[in-house]
C-alpha cells in the first residue's frame, strides 16, 4: 500500500521518551514479569539501539563494544492511551517479542519489517519488548547447503536471519551490534471515521502533462463522494465497489520533477478526501524514467523526462551506525547536493534508509538507487517461510517508494552473482528465483516507476564485466590500474568505484586519538577486503607514488605529515581524472557512484566525508568533477589534451575557455582564450593542439627533453570573470616538491562571516586550509600565478577566531590569522 502520511481526526503520538532497557543472559527473563526483576535498567532512546543507550551512559565505545549479540535486551515503557489505538513498530532488530500489558501481541523475525497492533486503550498501559540474543540463533540456524561461501560477511548463517550485515564485516564496518527498536514506535488514536485498507498512487509524466492514478480501498463502505486532489486541481474518483474508489487526475502543464543537476525537483501536495475526512498523501513529483541500453543493447543509462542524465554520486552509509535508524540524514544530504551529486545508492550491505531520507531526496532532486537488503550470500529461496518473510519486507519497502520521484533503481542485492562466479560457479548456476522472479514482479506491482535489475554488478558474460551493464569498477583504485584503464575498460555504469583510504583533514586528525600513520592503531581505521594481502591505504599509496614520483613507504616514516598531504591529494586528483574521462562526449559511461559518501567510523575510511560529517579533500574534488557546467581534461598522448565541455542546464552559457600551461616561473608558457557558447543540454570536445595552433608538447608525450611545464589549467570563465568550471592536469612527478611560490592568505570579514583571501605568485598545486575552528568552503584547489581567490569559512565552534595555516603541495606552509 502506498504511503499514507495521516488521516484527519487521527492523532499520532511518537513513543520516544520514558523508555528504559536492561540486559540479561539469553532466556534469563522470558516474560515482562521476569524482566521486572532485572537490575541495571537505564534510559533508552527510541528509535535507537542498545549500543546507543550504553554509549550515552558511558558504557560503550568503538574501542570496547563488547558483544551485545550474546545477550537478551528488554525495553519497557508505560504510556497513556484511551479508545481505539494502533501501535506501530517500524523496525525491531532483530528477533523480537512484543508484550502489551503483560500479554504477547507480536513476534518479529526481521529487522526490516514494520508491524501494527490494534488495541483499545483504557488508560495507562505497559509496553515491553524482548530482543533475543542473536548469536545463539546464528549458531543454531539451519538451512539448505549454500552453493558458495563468501568471506566478507561472517558468520555464514547470517544468510538465514533477516538482519543487517553491518557489524559483521571485519575490515569493512565497525563492530556495532544493531539491537533494539531501531526505527520509530508510534501510537495512533483512531478518531477518524475510516481507515485505508489499500492504496495505489502512481504519478507519471506524459510530455508536459502530469498523470496521477489513484486506487483506494477503505475498511468499510463509504457513502460520500471521494475526491483526489493535487497541485490545485481535483477530480471525483469512480466508485468501483462500496469501499473502493479509483480514477485518474490529469494535470496539463505541470511542473515536472528533475534531478537537481538538470532542473527543479518540483513537488506537489496530494490528498484524497472522503466527505469531511482528508487522507494526506504527502508530496508527489511527475517525471518519466527510461532505461537506455545503448546502440549495442548492453549499456545502462537513465533518461529522465526525455533527457539522458549522467548519474554521479556515492553509496550512502548511515550517518551514525550506532543510531542506525535515527541518525539525521539531512546534513549529509545537503553536502551531497552541494557537491553536484544527483544519485545516492543504498547498498544491500547496510539497511534501508529512513523516510526522512527519501523525502529529502525527493525535495533535493537526488535520485536513489535502492538495493534490497541482500548481499553476497546464497539465500534459501526454496524455504517457504524465508521467501514469505522477504516478500513482506520487499512489499513494505517498495510501497514506501511507490510515489517517490527520486526512487529510480530497485536492485535485488549487492555482489551476489559476483561472489558466486568469483568462487567458481558459472553465471547460470547463480540463478535465484528471489532475484530473478519474485522481486522483479513485486517491483512492477508496487513501485512500477522504478527500474529493476537483479544484482549489482550485472549484465555481462560475467556479472562483473566492466563493459556491459552495471559494474563495480575498481580498475583504477583497488586493482592499481593506470588512468588509461578507465577508457580501456569501457565502463557503462559503475554502481561502485574509486575506493581509497581517504585521509581526513589535519584538524580532524588532531582531534582524534590516532593521528600518526605510523601508530600501531592507525590501520584499525583503514578498510580492507577479507582475505586480501593489501588494504585500501596500499591502493592510495600506489597512486601517491605515480603522481609524485616519491616512495610513499619511505615518506611515511621520514615525513608523516608530507605523506598524509600527498595521501589527501592523490585520490582527489585521480577521481577528477576518472570523471573527466567518463563525462566526455563519446564516453561509454552513463554514471559512476563512488564507494562510500561518508565514513562509518573515525580514520582513513572510504568516505569522502569523515565520520564527524566534515568533507575530505576528495569531496571537493568530486564537487569540481560533478558540476552541471563542466570542463574536463583527458590525456590523449601524441594528440595533446582533449578538452571536454558539458552544459547540463537549460540555459545557454556564453563563456570564455582559458587554457594555460605553467612551470616554475610566474608566466604561462602557453595561454589561449577562446570565446564560446555552450547550448543547453550540450557537450562538445576540443583539442588543445587546435586551440594552441602550434607545436607544444603539452602532455609530454614526445619527450624530446625535460618537460617545459608542470601543469595545464583549463577554465570556463563567465562574462564577469568568475570561474564557472576548471580542470587541472599536473605531469607525473612535477609540482610535488615544496618551494617558495609566494603563497599568501589574509582573513577577511564579509557580511558578518569570515573568509580567507588566498593568493600566489607562482602556480600552486592542491592548496589546503587547516583551521581547528573553521571549515573551508574549498580544499585541494589550484591557483594560477597572480591569482587571488576568496574561500568562505564556516565556524565549527562558538565565537571562533580564524587562525590556521595554508599549504600547497608544491609550496611551504603559511600561517594566517592571529598567530601569537
Amino acid at each position: 500500500m502506498a504511503l499514507v502520511r495521516g488521516i484527519s481526526g487521527d492523532e499520532i503520538a511518537a513513543l520516544e521518551t520514558g523508555w528504559t532497557l536492561a540486559l540479561c543472559a539469553p532466556d534469563a527473563a522470558t516474560t515482562p514479569a521476569e524482566a521486572e526483576a532485572l537490575t541495571g535498567w537505564l534510559p533508552a532512546p527510541v528509535p535507537g539501539t542498545v549500543a546507543q543507550a550504553l554509549r550515552a551512559a558511558g558504557r560503550w565505545s568503538l574501542g570496547q563494544p563488547g558483544d551485545l549479540h550474546d545477550q537478551d535486551a528488554w525495553y519497557r515503557l508505560r504510556f497513556a492511551a484511551t479508545g481505539p489505538q494502533t501501535l506501530r513498530l517500524e523496525g525491531l532488530a532483530t528477533l523480537a517479542e512484543v508484550f502489551l500489558d503483560g500479554e504477547p501481541v507480536l513476534v518479529s523475525h526481521s529487522m526490516f519489517l514494520c508491524h501494527e497492533v490494534d488495541f483499545t486503550g483504557t488508560g495507562r498501559h505497559a509496553l515491553a519488548i524482548r530482543f533475543k540474543a542473536l548469536n545463539p540463533a546464528l549458531a543454531s540456524a539451519k538451512g539448505p547447503r549454500p552453493r558458495w561461501r563468501p568471506m566478507m560477511i561472517t558468520p555464514g548463517s547470517l544468510r538465514l536471519i533477516r538482519t543487517t550485515p553491518l557489524g559483521h564485516m571485519p575490515g569493512w564496518s565497525p563492530p556495532v551490534a544493531t539491537v533494539g527498536p531501531w526505527r520509530a514506535i508510534t501510537c495512533t488514536t483512531r478518531r477518524a471515521p475510516l481507515r485505508v485498507a489499500a492504496l495505489s498512487l502512481l504519478p507519471r509524466l506524459d510530455g508536459q502533462t502530469g498523470i496521477l492514478d489513484a486506487d483506494i480501498r477503505f475498511d468499510r463502505a463509504v457513502a460520500t463522494p471521494v475526491e483526489l486532489a493535487c497541485a490545485g486541481a481535483g477530480i471525483a474518483l469512480d466508485r468501483i465497489a462500496p469501499d473502493r474508489f479509483a480514477g485518474r487526475l490529469v494535470l496539463d502543464g505541470i511542473a515536472p520533477w528533475w534531478p537537481h543537476t538538470h532542473g527543479e525537483p518540483a513537488l506537489h501536495a496530494a490528498a484524497i478526501r472522503a466527505g469531511e475526512t482528508t487522507i494526506d498523501l504527502g508530496r508527489v513529483g511527475f517525471r518519466r524514467l527510461e532505461l537506455d541500453r545503448g546502440g549495442d543493447g548492453t549499456g545502462f543509462g537513465l533518461i529522465v523526462n526525455g533527457q539522458p542524465v549522467f548519474c554521479r554520486g556515492a553509496s550512502w552509509m548511515p550517518p551514525d551506525p550506532v543510531a542506525l535508524g535515527s541518525g539525521d540524514p539531512l546534513p549529509l544530504l545537503a553536502l551531497a547536493r552541494d557537491a553536484g551529486m544527483n544519485m545516492l545508492r543504498i547498498s544491500g550491505t547496510t539497511a534501508p534508509a529512513s523516510q526522512v531520507f527519501h523525502d529529502a531526496c525527493d525535495a533535493l532532486g537526488i535520485l536513489v538507487w535502492q538495493d534490497l537488503p541482500f548481499a553476497n550470500f546464497d539465500y534459501p529461496a526454496a524455504d517457504p517461510a524465508f521467501a514469505g518473510l522477504v516478500e513482506a519486507e520487499a512489499c513494505q519497502l517498495l510501497d514506501r517508494l511507490q510515489a517517490s520521484p527520486s526512487a529510480a533503481i530497485v536492485c535485488g542485492g549487492s555482489e551476489i552473482a559476483q561472489q558466486a562466479v568469483m568462487l567458481g560457479l558459472t553465471p547460470a548456476q547463480t540463478a535465484n528465483p528471489l532475484f530473478d522472479d519474485l522481486f522483479p514482479r513485486l517491483t512492477a506491482e508496487h513501485a512500477g516507476q522504478a527500474i529493476y535489475l537483479p544484482h549489482t554488478p550485472w549484465g555481462g558474460p560475467l556479472p562483473f564485466a566492466a563493459n556491459q551493464g552495471v559494474t563495480h569498477y575498481f580498475g583504477v583504485g583497488a586493482y592499481c590500474r593506470p588512468i588509461e584503464d578507465v577508457r580501456r575498460a569501457q565502463v557503462r555504469f559503475a554502481s561502485e568505484c574509486l575506493a581509497f583510504a581517504n585521509v581526513p583533514s589535519p584538524a580532524r586528525l588532531r582531534a582524534s586519538t590516532v593521528r600518526d600513520p605510523n601508530d600501531i592503531d592507525w590501520k584499525a581505521g583503514v578498510p580492507r577486503d577479507a582475505g586480501a594481502g593489501w588494504d585500501f591505504e596500499d591502493t592510495r599509496d600506489h597512486y601517491v607514488g605515480l603522481l609524485s614520483g616519491l616512495d610513499p613507504a619511505a615518506l611515511r616514516i621520514d615525513d608523516p605529515e608530507r605523506y598524509l598531504a600527498l595521501g589527501r591529494a592523490a585520490p582527489a586528483e585521480v577521481m577528477e581524472a576518472v570523471f573527466a574521462e567518463w563525462r566526455r562526449p563519446g564516453s561509454s559511461c552513463a554514471g559512476g557512484l563512488v564507494w562510500f559518501l561518508n565514513d562509518l567510523a573515525p580514520g582513513a575510511g572510504w568516505g569522502v566525508i569523515d565520520a564527524a560529517g566534515e568533507p575530505k579533500s576528495t569531496y571537493f574534488a568530486l564537487k569540481r568533477a560533478f558540476r552541471p557546467v563542466h570542463v574536463g581534461l583527458t590525456d590523449e598522448g601524441l594528440n595533446g589534451f582533449g578538452i571536454h565541455l558539458v552544459n547540463e542546464t537549460t540555459d545557454t552559457r556564453d563563456l570564455t575557455l582559458v587554457l594555460a600551461c605553467y612551470g616554475e616561473t610566474p608566466h604561462p608558457l602557453v595561454k589561449t582564450e577562446t570565446a564560446l557558447t555552450l547550448a543547453p543540454r550540450s557537450a562538445t570536445s576540443l583539442s588543445s593542439d587546435a586551440l594552441i595552433g602550434r607545436f607544444f608538447d603539452i602532455t609530454h608525450a614526445y619527450r624530446f627533453g625535460p618537460p617545459a611545464h608542470d601543469a595545464t589549467v583549463a577554465r570556463l570563465v563567465d562574462p564577469d570573470g568568475a570561474v564557472v568550471a576548471e580542470a587541472v592536469h599536473v605531469l607525473p612527478g612535477r609540482a610535488a616538491a615544496p618551494r617558495d611560490i609566494g603563497l599568501q592568505a589574509q582573513v577577511e570579514m564579509r557580511d558578518g562571516g569570515a573568509a580567507l583571501r588566498v593568493s600566489t605568485d607562482r602556480f600552486a598545486r592542491f592548496v589546503t586550509i587547516d583551521d581547528d575552528h573553521f571549515e573551508a568552503g574549498d580544499q585541494g584547489f589550484c591557483l594560477t600565478p597572480g591569482e587571488s581567490r576568496l574561500i568562505p569559512l564556516t565556524a565549527k565552534t562558538a565565537k571562533p577566531v580564524p587562525r590556521g595555516r595554508i599549504q600547497a603541495l608544491n609550496g611551504h606552509s603559511v600561517a594566517y590569522g592571529d598567530v601569537s
